[in-house]
């Protein structure tokens, strides 16, 4: 019997199983935030530390500008984003926090940085940047180094979104650049991707023909356009209800892996499906594929969980646990941590939990693309087919950012994770985790990726510093305009008699 169908016979024990999962996900969120212990510190602080190493490695001393990609080997790409460069600009900063590096260095270090983003072009009226540049000297690139093919320039919300990101970082936590992060922060219109018709914003804008690919319209990790929009005033507050959280349960979508459990309300009068989706006796609101930085990313930054008590507060703990029992109980890998990353063989792959997913392609766990059939009991060609059994996942892909991000909520399970990849695969380096390892040839990545390893120090940074990123990205003017938002939601991951 397919877990749609159980799901659906089974409401009673369903209610019985989340309320208790509800008080452990608490239980496991309160017991978070108590200082690590000793040799927990010990083993963060290496990892950091040889993170940061990475990070000097990948950074021009004449630019301050970090490439995308470093290879084991010590090879940079030419090519970076605006998210490599946010990344650096957080990592940066943590780096000083944990003492790796002085005071002096870090200003040092970001004054440069700065002083490329200043001089670099970008799009007049908006004041965003393009996506990607030469990391050498930060020029507008117009062919993609790897290949020489063109590349058309343009402007991505949810790249200059982790760049703004870094630029406020440095604002509130590097009081000597202030000023500088602040203009240039200041300068970037968000408002400029919004689409009051579809109340969403674009993906982007190409400035050479005027395209406006239009729209995100799931929660992920590109909501941090839209808080950033809504924290600076540049967008309406009814967009903070405009995307999905899932899709509805009619069979008009029915092309969704399950049928999803929620109702409709309105908030600032705009009609909101509140899904879910159940998975492993979890009900979960979920992203476009899946993936952990989707998912968890944002939270570093804005602390969704206290200021979306009845919705953020449940959906992220329970992420993390339904990530990791994917890993270690559905597939049976060994490990856990599934997110976009280097193919461990070659190229790039968006990797996930096709059940914590909307995308009807689904982001598989591991290279061989083992992903249920879509379709749901009730509809026209929605007979449920046998699920994939653990002898089906068979090269698994794990990341260990993906892991990382998982430290708020299960830091002992993160940490035995982490020592496990590090001790069963050569994955771990003088620059730290290598990024991906296929789990059952050992196979790991010939490379480092600027993005996932910004994710990993921000996450140690957080968990060591008392959240020294969060408290220098959000300011009380950002907090008074998006908390209340937040606030006025419920998800549909709550049991009854179960909310806060």
């Amino acid at each position: 019997m397919s877990l749609r169908l159980k799901t659906t016979l089974i409401p009673i024990l369903f209610l019985t199983l989340f309320a208790s999962l509800a008080v452990a996900a608490t239980r496991a969120q309160a017991e978070s935030a108590a200082e690590p212990s000793a040799a927990d510190r010990e083993q963060l602080l290496r990892y950091a530390q040889d993170t940061w190493a990475s990070f000097a490695a990948m950074t021009d001393d004449e630019s301050g500008l970090p490439t995308d990609r470093l290879s084991v080997d010590g090879e940079r790409a030419v090519q970076t984003s605006t998210t490599n460069i946010g990344s650096y600009m957080w990592s940066a900063v943590v780096a000083e926090e944990l003492g790796i590096i002085d005071r002096d260095e870090l200003v040092d270090r970001l004054s440069t940085t700065l002083g490329t983003l200043e001089g670099m072009e970008r799009h007049e009226e908006s004041g965003q940047f393009f996506n990607w540049y030469d990391h050498r000297s930060g020029e507008k690139l117009t062919v993609w180094p790897p290949s020489g093919d063109p590349l058309v320039a343009r402007l991505s919300s949810v790249d200059n979104g982790w760049l703004a990101t870094g630029l406020q970082v440095v604002r509130g936590a590097v009081p000597e650049l202030a000023d500088r992060a602040g203009a240039i922060y200041d300068d970037m219109d968000f408002g400029f991707y919004y689409v009051p018709e579809e109340n969403l914003i674009m993906r982007s804008f190409v400035p050479e023909t005027g395209a406006t690919p239009c729209c995100y319209n799931t929660l992920g990790e590109v909501r941090i356009a839209s808080w950033i929009g809504l924290g600076k005033g540049e967008i309406p507050r009814r967009h903070y209800f405009g995307p999905w959280r899932s899709f509805p349960d009619s069979c008009d979508w029915s092309w969704q892996f399950m049928k999803p459990v929620g109702e409709w309300r309105r908030y600032l009068g705009v009609d909101v499906f509140e899904g879910a989706y159940e998975y492993r006796g979890m009900r979960i609101v979920p992203n476009w594929g899946g993936s952990m930085f989707e998912a968890l990313m944002v939270p570093l930054f804005i602390p969704e969980e206290d200021w979306g008590r009845r919705s953020w507060r449940q959906n992220h703990p329970l992420f993390v646990r339904a990530q990791l029992e994917h890993g270690l109980e559905e597939a049976q890998y060994g490990y856990w941590g599934f997110s976009p990353a280097d193919v461990p063989e070659g190229g790039y792959r968006a990797y996930g939990v096709p059940w914590l997913g909307l995308d009807p392609g689904g982001y598989p766990s591991n290279n061989d693309s083992t992903i249920p059939e879509p379709g749901y009991p009730g509809c026209p060609g929605g007979d449920p087919e046998p699920l994939p059994g653990p002898e089906d996942y068979t090269n698994g892909v794990a990341t260990p950012h993906a892991s990382f991000m998982g430290l708020r909520w299960e830091p002992d399970a993160v940490l035995e994770n982490l020592a496990n990849l590090e001790r069963d695969f050569d994955i771990y380096t003088e620059w730290g985790f290598r990024d991906s390892v296929n789990v059952d040839t050992g196979t790991v990545a010939e490379w480092f990726l600027s993005l996932d390893q910004g994710m990993i120090m921000a996450s140690i940074g957080n968990h060591l510093a008392g959240d020294v990123l969060r408290d220098a990205f959000v300011t009380p003017q950002f907090e008074d305009r998006l908390r209340p938002l937040m606030a006025m939601e419920e998800f549909a991951n709550f049991a009854p008699g179960r909310r806060p």
